[in-house]
């Protein structure tokens, strides 16, 4: 059983790298339901599991984005200006985040965000449009503002933000390899301040699993970011290869999947 169990986050693991360096994303979208799944196979029904999914789903990412923005660096496809405006708002909203989603019941929370990350996805696959042109960007409030909500509602389900961050520097007009590339570096500041909420919250936290920090389990940790680290730079790759409109299309598809596999998980 321990074996398996490796295994599956092993593979887990690797489709988040791939996913991260691709698209810009952390990979949680794949990590929450896959950990959830995974619990459910060990027989595991304690009270903080989706809590656990979401912070070990954090973890998880702060390891990928390492991995995911050397890549895309090496490219010239972070903008990190725009990162370092966009910084004390993901930080910000994403350790609200995790102080908020220790009281409020995840799978409401996942119902929430898939819904809406159908309806972002809908939107991806059937926009019509060049894509760049003039870039549309808000000035330092607005992009405050943005960045607090996205790593608010990332936090708040245990993503990286990509699946908001993309969509978003897209309709501002970035090109989608840089939205990619800038998307994927400020998924580190989301899962950093994340964990730190989500260790802080669940530290005391009864029906926790053995090896965990708060509500982080480390060897779920550890097995995904071996597997994810080593992946991150072929969707990278892949990522600079596609053509641009088909890798936003591709995008959107990804993501109505994801809001269908979470708005009706049980």
């Amino acid at each position: 059983m321990l074996l398996g169990i490796l295994l599956i986050y092993l593979v887990m693991g690797s489709c988040a790298g791939v996913l991260a360096g691709l698209l810009g994303i952390g990979g949680g979208a794949v990590l929450v339901p896959g950990l959830l799944a995974v619990f459910a196979l060990q027989g595991v029904e304690a009270p903080a599991m989706v809590h656990q999914a979401i912070a070990t789903s954090l973890a998880c990412v702060v390891f990928t984005a390492l991995s995911s923005i050397r890549a895309h660096h090496r490219r010239g496809s972070v903008d990190w200006r725009l990162v370092a405006r966009l910084a004390p708002g993901l930080l910000t909203g994403s350790l609200l985040g995790a102080v908020v989603a220790d009281q409020i019941n995840g799978l409401v929370l996942q119902r929430i965000f898939g819904a809406a990350a159908l309806l972002i996805g809908l939107r991806m696959v059937f926009q019509r449009g060049a894509d760049g042109g003039r870039l549309n960007l808000p000035g330092r409030v607005g992009l405050t503002v943005t960045g607090t909500g996205i790593g608010g509602l990332s936090a708040l389900i245990g993503i990286g933000g990509g699946s908001l961050t993309v969509p978003w520097l897209s309709a501002c007009r970035v090109p989608m390899v840089r939205a990619v590339g800038t998307s994927a570096a400020c998924g580190l500041p989301i899962a950093l301040a994340g964990v730190a909420g989500f260790v802080l919250t669940g530290w005391n936290e009864p029906g926790r699993m053995p090896h965990s920090s708060g509500y982080v389990l480390w060897p779920a940790v550890i097995g995904i970011t071996v597997a994810s680290m080593l992946a991150a730079p072929a969707g990278a790759r892949l990522a600079h290869w596609l053509p641009a409109r088909q890798l936003k299309r591709g995008f959107g598809v990804l993501l109505c999947v994801i809001g269908l596999r979470l708005a009706f998980a049980a």
